[in-house]
C-alpha cells in the first residue's frame, strides 16, 4: 500500500508540474496583453498549485473515518453555500457559479461533488442491504443527489450538474444498488436534464451546435476549431514546450478548460496519450486502494473520488477534440484555476489517507499475530 501511495503522489506531482509549464506557455501572450506582464496569470496559478499541494498533505493526514460521522452536516453546509451562491455570486457569461473570496474565486459546485460522494458512501454503508430496496434505501439517496444537482443546475451549470448525477449513480451502483433502479432513475434524470438544456440558451446552443456539427459537418465553435488545429499541428512529438502558436490569442482562454489542446500542440500525440495514461493509472491505483480498504465507506469513498478525477479528465479531452459538447470541466491538476485543482488535490489526499489507514490496520494485525 505504501508503494501505491508513493506512486500516486508522484503521478499527481508530475501532472501539477506539467500544468505549471503549460499554463505559463498558454497564458503568456494573453497575460502580457491584459496585464503588461507575461507572469501575472502564471504567478496566480503557481500559488494556487502550492495551496493545492498543502491541501493534499493536510487531507492525507486526516483519518478518513471522521468524515463518516459528519458527512450529513458537511453536505448541509455545502447545500447552504450553493443556495447562497444563487443570490450573491456575480453573473459571468450568464451564470452565477463563483463566490469571490478576495484571494480566490471559490466554486462551490466543485466541493459539492466530493462531499456528496462522501455522504452517499456513508449512507450506503449504513443502509447496507437496504440500498437494494427502492423505497427504504435507494430513494433517500436520490433526494440528496437531486438537491445538490438541482442547485448546481440553477446556477446554471448543466455540465457539472450532469457530472454530479453520473458520479453519484456510479457510486450507488458500485455500492450495491440494483441496476434496474440505477438505469431507470438515470433515464428519467437524462430526460429531465435534456429538457432543461433546451431551456437555458447557452446549453441549448452548445447541444444544437454539437448535433449540427455531426449532421452537416464543420466545427462546434471557434474554440473547438482552434483546439483541433492545435492538436493536429502537434503531430506525433509536438512542436516543443513553449512553442505553441494557438496560445498567441488564436485559441481563446487556452490556459483554462482547453489547455489539453496546448498539451497536444507542444507535446504531440505521445504527450497527450502519456497524460491520459497517467490519469488511468491514478484511477487504477485509486481502485486498488479502495478495494483493499477494510470498510465499505472507505471503499466507496476511494472509488468515487478516483472516478471523479479520471471522468473529468476524459470528458475534458473529449470536449477539446470535438467528440463531446463544450463544457466547463477542467483538466485535473493541469488547467488554470483555483477551486478545481485544490479540490482534486483534496480528493487525492483523502485517497492517500484511506491507503495509509488500511496499511496501519494491516500492520497492527500482523504485529498482534506475531
Amino acid at each position: 500500500m505504501r508503494k501505491l501511495v508513493k506512486i500516486l503522489f508522484a503521478l499527481v506531482v508530475i501532472l501539477m508540474f506539467f500544468g505549471i509549464i503549460l499554463v505559463f506557455s498558454a497564458s503568456g501572450t494573453y497575460s502580457a496583453m491584459k496585464f503588461d506582464s507575461i507572469y501575472v496569470l502564471f504567478k496566480s496559478h503557481l500559488w494556487k498549485v502550492l495551496i493545492a499541494f498543502v491541501t493534499l498533505v493536510i487531507f492525507a493526514s486526516i483519518p478518513y473515518e471522521n468524515y463518516k460521522k459528519h458527512s450529513k452536516y458537511i453536505l448541509l453546509a455545502v447545500i447552504f453555500i450553493l443556495i447562497l451562491t444563487l443570490f450573491i455570486a456575480p453573473k459571468v457569461k450568464g451564470a452565477a457559479r463563483w463566490i469571490d473570496l478576495g484571494f480566490i474565486q471559490f466554486q462551490p459546485s466543485e466541493l459539492a461533488k466530493i462531499i456528496l460522494v462522501m455522504h452517499l458512501a456513508a449512507m450506503i454503508e449504513r443502509k447496507d442491504a437496504l440500498i437494494q430496496d427502492f423505497q427504504k434505501g435507494f430513494l433517500m439517496t436520490l433526494v440528496w443527489v437531486g438537491i445538490v444537482a438541482g442547485l448546481v443546475l440553477l446556477q446554471p451549470n448543466v455540465s457539472t450538474s450532469a457530472l454530479i448525477v453520473l458520479i453519484s449513480f456510479a457510486v450507488l451502483f458500485v455500492g450495491g444498488a440494483k441496476l434496474s433502479h440505477v438505469l431507470g432513475t438515470l433515464g428519467g434524470a437524462a430526460a429531465f436534464g435534456g429538457t432543461v438544456m433546451m431551456i437555458f440558451s447557452h446549453s441549448r446552443e452548445r447541444v444544437l451546435g454539437f448535433i449540427n456539427s455531426f449532421v452537416n459537418g464543420g466545427d462546434l465553435n471557434i474554440q473547438v476549431k482552434q483546439a483541433k488545429i492545435a492538436l493536429g499541428s502537434g503531430g506525433i512529438v509536438g512542436v516543443g514546450l513553449g512553442h505553441s502558436r494557438q496560445s498567441d490569442l488564436f485559441l481563446p482562454e487556452s490556459y483554462g478548460d482547453f489547455i489539453f489542446s496546448i498539451l497536444g500542440e507542444e507535446l504531440g500525440l505521445i504527450g497527450t496519450i502519456s497524460i491520459l495514461f497517467i490519469y488511468l493509472l491514478i484511477f487504477t491505483i485509486g481502485l486498488v486502494i479502495a478495494k483493499r480498504a477494510e470498510d465499505k465507506f472507505g471503499q466507496l469513498l476511494g472509488f468515487g473520488l478516483s472516478f471523479n478525477i479520471v471522468f473529468a479528465a476524459f470528458i475534458n479531452a473529449g470536449v477539446v477534440s470535438g467528440i463531446l459538447p463544450t463544457t466547463g470541466i477542467t483538466l485535473p491538476f493541469i488547467s488554470f484555476g483555483g477551486t478545481s485543482i485544490i479540490i482534486f488535490a483534496m480528493s487525492v489526499g483523502i485517497i492517500i489517507n484511506i491507503a495509509s489507514q488500511t496499511a496501519k490496520k494491516q500492520e497492527l494485525r500482523a504485529a498482534q499475530v506475531s
